[in-house]
């Protein structure tokens, strides 16, 4: 039996996929990764934002009207709007944080890039953050993607994760 995790990550991956196809005929992958990087952004940033996709009691024509205006006024490509739109429509606003690690992922893998996610309590300064890129680089030959993430309860240092290492 499936649990309700799997379902949402099957979820997510059938719409990355279909963004991803869509955005790969339009040739905008790039945009439209910026775009949802961008929203992946917002969506740390902002309490407000996951208690709107993630509430059960917001109805999803609200849901739908509000990510609209969210990323109109942050000019989201025309994809990227359709495309929030139909998993607004869908009531699956909830599955749109992994939908876009999903995307990413991809997009990374059929580039032949590797994704990196570092973590420090602080954040990272640019030659910080090209230093480690460098290092793992290095380490792992190939292009590197580093994803930086803060988490405050650390003491120090930096936790690096490279897939399931």
């Amino acid at each position: 039996m499936a649990t309700q995790s799997n379902v949402a990550s099957e979820i997510a991956e059938r719409y990355a996929s279909a963004v991803y196809e869509l955005a790969d005929e339009a040739r905008v992958l790039d945009e439209t990764a910026a775009d949802l990087k961008s929203i992946k952004g917002m969506l740390s940033e902002s309490t407000d934002l996951q208690t709107l996709i993630r509430s059960p009691l917001i109805d999803a024509d609200v849901k739908a009207s509000a990510m609209e205006a969210i990323l109109e006024q942050g000019g989201a490509s025309d994809l990227t709007r359709r495309f929030v739109a139909v998993i607004a429509r869908n009531n699956r606003l909830a599955v749109l944080p992994s939908t876009i690690d999903a995307f990413l992922a991809e997009l990374a893998n059929r580039r032949g890039e590797i994704t990196a996610e570092v973590t420090s309590a602080q954040p990272l300064k640019p030659t910080q953050l090209d230093a480690v890129t460098n290092a793992l680089r290095s380490a792992l030959g190939g292009k590197v993607t580093v994803d930086a993430k803060l988490d405050p309860s650390l003491i120090g240092g930096l936790v690096v994760r490279v897939g399931s290492r």
